[in-house]
């Protein structure tokens, strides 16, 4: 566990930045099973790195990107955005060297081809910006296949990028990793083109449109969505190769016409959700954090189908279970708003942003 002080009476200590504490982290994600590690550190606006994966509680980061040392806050650093300052970092990404960081309130995708080897080391590429300085939702303008709206949600795989484009309601596809600033996707789902930003892509709740689009995850070719404000994952079980292709079903709702969280009841099931935020692929297994009911759900990869029940569960002492910290103080297997969950060989990462920790978790058999 990482960050989540607590002071003696139980409860959450001051947040100070420091390289062992951490505010509302967002996303967390291991690179390797033996590392390196990083984290968004959320409300502190930088991303924290540690060169090996962490082995005991509370150990601090080796470097940090976004602000001048360890015990600096503020956006950007305080200074003007650049290639090398953060404003609200959500999501994180590593493979194969490759680092992708989602800037969300830069409206941007920072990209390293190499993972940083120091402090404040510089990207190489942005994506959403047609250059390092800039900052603005849309690049001031229109959405378009270059640019991005509060992207919360970054992923890499089989040599691709995915984008969650929270703000502009969509995911962007990269069919290779960038190497050129403010490089356009090459895919837009969710929308019907790529100058669309309607939330549902202008229609009732239905199989191509999202709202709140969050994550990304890949499962052996299909592609899963977390739409957090229509309360399900959507499903594609190939990549579709048009724009706006509809997804072929969805988990978390009973049709792909409904979006009530917990299937408009007080009481969640294995079967609903609360604002899923954060969606990953842990062997046989999909986890997807349920943010708004304080719980992980674990789906089986392979029964994946309209409206499935979860088989697994972690957070809750049973699937009807919603509250924070199961109403209680904080404990090792309670969890408070959870935002983002990524998985490496057996190891499931969970930003449990409520209670200001990253947790990690070897998976059950």
């Amino acid at each position: 566990m990482l960050g989540g002080h607590q002071s003696a009476d139980g409860l959450a200590a001051p947040v100070r930045p420091g390289p062992d504490s951490l505010f509302g982290p967002r996303g967390a994600c291991l690179a390797a099973e033996r590392g390196p590690f990083f984290v968004s550190d959320t409300g502190h606006h930088r991303l924290m790195i540690w060169p090996e994966c962490p082995s005991t509680d509370g150990q601090p980061a080796e470097f940090v990107i976004g602000q001048a040392d360890f015990a600096s806050e503020g956006r950007n650093g305080k200074r003007t955005v650049g290639a090398a300052t953060l404003n609200v970092p959500a999501g994180v990404a590593a493979s194969g060297g490759v680092l992708a960081v989602a800037d969300s309130w830069n409206h941007r995708i920072l990209i390293w081809h190499g993972y940083p080897q120091r402090s404040n080391q510089p990207a190489d590429v942005v994506l959403g910006q047609s250059d390092f300085a800039g900052g603005l939702a849309n690049r001031g303008g229109d959405a378009g296949a270059a640019t991005l709206n509060w992207c919360y949600g970054v992923t890499i795989a089989d040599g691709r990028l995915f984008v969650a484009d929270t703000g502009n309601r969509r995911v962007l596809v990269w069919d290779r990793i960038p190497e050129r600033p403010g490089t356009p996707a090459d895919l837009v789902l969710g929308q019907r083109n790529f100058n669309c930003r309607d939330e549902n892509a202008g229609d009732g709740v239905s199989a191509r449109g999202m709202r709140w689009p969050h994550a990304v995850a890949i499962s052996g070719g299909m592609v899963l969505v977390a739409d957090a404000g229509n309360n399900r994952i959507m499903v594609w079980r190939t990549l579709p190769q048009q724009n706006g292709a509809p997804c072929d079903f969805v988990l978390g709702q009973a049709t792909l016409a409904e979006q009530d969280n917990n299937g408009a009841a007080y009481y969640p099931t294995d079967a609903t959700m609360n604002m899923p935020y954060g969606i990953a692929v842990l062997g046989a297994h999909i986890a997807v954090a349920d943010t708004a009911n304080s719980r992980l759900l674990g789906f089986g990869r392979y029964r994946l189908a309209m409206g499935a029940g979860a088989t697994r569960l972690t957070g809750q002492r049973a699937f009807s279970g919603k509250g924070d910290n199961r109403w209680a103080l904080p404990c090792r297997d309670s969890l408070c708003w959870p935002y983002g969950v990524s998985a490496c060989a057996r190891q499931l990462v969970i930003a449990d942003s409520g209670n200001n920790r990253i947790l990690l978790w070897e998976a059950a058999p």
